[in-house]
């Protein structure tokens, strides 16, 4: 069975292969490999003479010509709710007025913490001054957003279901219901004012990822690469996609966008595919991967951040050391850059930035592809101590993401420069959100965590 250390694991070798330039360099990154002391002698000796395997095209830096030049990001402007993994359909936020302090709160405990067999993976979600949760045992729980006070509480898990043998999902919140997704093999819908049971439908593979729900549909991915549409109101099935299935893919899963009458969603194979939203025809189908002689972890494809759609233009990175900006209405590639990542995109005025699996932040032109400035959050750091950021949300004119060492960073969106740091008390993996005048965190030991 595969378990939250095997996670963490590959995560560490990931991170460590993908961020090589050379064969010499893999070697020494690799955290499941120590050199015998001759063979360092020898790589040592050879330092000089080592010839880059990936070409300096291929190399991640900061443009000649946009240095010095300015970039505009959206205004802050307030949100009340966020009610979607994304916190819209589109997963595009822009600029959220909130947490101008960037101190904790408060901290309250929503329920099972990540173990080996259990995982938190459901992002929180808030709708009518509740915030909405899920912890690792399929218990969702509804919250006062400012005081984090629970109000309701109910497992949705079925009653013949085997602990330790299924896990993840997520919620979503649409007119008065809450949605659920699960590892149990479930799509549920819950009302959202008192917890009660209001359908549950079940499906052929576990969820992994939190639904999407909008006009009326509810959209969720299964381990299997197949995309399922529902009927919000019944929970009776609308259609079905079936991408590319992978078999080697990450634990994770990701949620699609959805503008208008055109849903995007990303698989495990690498494709980033465009649908019809009302009877889920392709529209069309970009591939975001690379597999080099460099890395063999790029042979995982998976698209595991969600894709956002800022504007006209979708935009999403893959762990195969692809991120890619295309048009949303013909499929056309606008640009690509060789960036590996399993966080998603931000999109802000004339930029997006991303969370690399190297812990670099990178912040590029939305229009061209080119590159502003790159922080690297893990500079200086043992790539056997690799740390791992979430997911950005930019929050009172600041970026802010939290690692895996329960550090929570708020950075200058137009240098990188870390303004304020801050503790969680916890690991976390999963990328915060921003509403209500307040910036929220759900750790790795199921702790909901305020940010004024």
């Amino acid at each position: 069975m595969i378990t939250r250390k095997t996670l963490v694991v590959a995560l560490m070798a990931s991170a460590a292969l993908s961020a090589c330039s050379t064969m010499s360099k893999v070697g020494s990154l690799n955290p499941f490999h120590s050199r015998a002391r001759e063979h360092r002698a020898e790589k040592a000796r050879n330092e000089a003479n080592r010839v880059p395997l990936v070409s300096i095209d291929d190399q991640i830096k900061v443009s000649d010509a946009l240095k010095g030049v300015g970039f505009q990001i959206a205004p802050a402007t307030p949100m009340a709710s966020w009610p979607l993994p994304g916190g819209t359909p589109q997963s595009s936020v822009q600029n959220v007025a909130a947490a101008p302090d960037f101190q904790v709160a408060w901290r309250r405990p929503i329920g099972d913490k990540s173990t080996r067999q259990r995982h938190v993976t459901a992002p929180p979600i808030l709708a009518d001054g509740r915030l909405y949760v899920m912890d690792g045992e399929a218990d969702v729980s509804a919250h006062d957003a400012k005081t984090g006070a629970r109000i309701w509480r109910r497992n949705v898990a079925p009653r013949s279901r085997h602990r330790g043998l299924a896990w993840g999902g997520g919620v979503a919140f649409a007119d008065g219901r809450v949605y659920v997704s699960s590892g149990f093999r479930e799509v549920v819908a819950l009302d959202a004012a008192d917890g009660k049971m209001l359908w549950r439908t079940a499906t052929d593979a576990p969820l992994h990822a939190a639904p999407t729900v909008n006009a009326g549909r509810v959209y969720v991915e299964d381990v299997n690469d197949e995309l399922l549409a529902f009927d919000a109101k019944d929970g009776s099935q609308v259609w079905t996609y079936q991408a590319l299935t992978e078999p080697a893919r990450m634990l994770g899963a990701t949620s699609p966008a959805v503008d208008n009458e055109t849903l995007v969603a990303s698989f495990a194979s690498g494709e980033l595919v465009a649908l019809r939203a009302a009877n889920g025809a392709e529209l069309w189908n970009v591939p975001l991967s690379r597999v080099t002689r460099t890395n063999a972890l790029s042979e995982i494809r998976d698209i595991v951040g969600r894709p956002i759609i800022a504007g006209t233009v979708v935009i999403a990175a893959s762990h195969s050391d692809t991120m890619s900006a295309v048009d949303l209405r013909t499929g056309s590639q606008l640009w690509s850059l060789p960036i590996s990542a399993i966080t998603s995109p931000w999109a802000s005025g004339d930029v997006v930035y991303v969370a690399d699996l190297s812990g670099r932040v990178i912040c590029i032109s939305i229009d061209s592809g080119q590159i502003y400035w790159i922080r690297d959050l893990n500079a200086g750091i043992s790539p056997k101590k690799r740390i791992y950021w979430t997911s950005p949300v930019m929050a009172g004119d600041r970026l802010i993401l939290a690692s895996n060492t329960g550090q929570a960073l708020a950075l200058d969106p137009k240098t990188g420069k870390t303004l304020k740091s801050l503790k969680l008390g916890s690991d976390a993996l999963i990328g915060p959100i921003a509403a209500d005048g307040m910036v929220y965190f759900v750790t790795d030991k199921a702790e909901l965590v305020a940010i004024r």
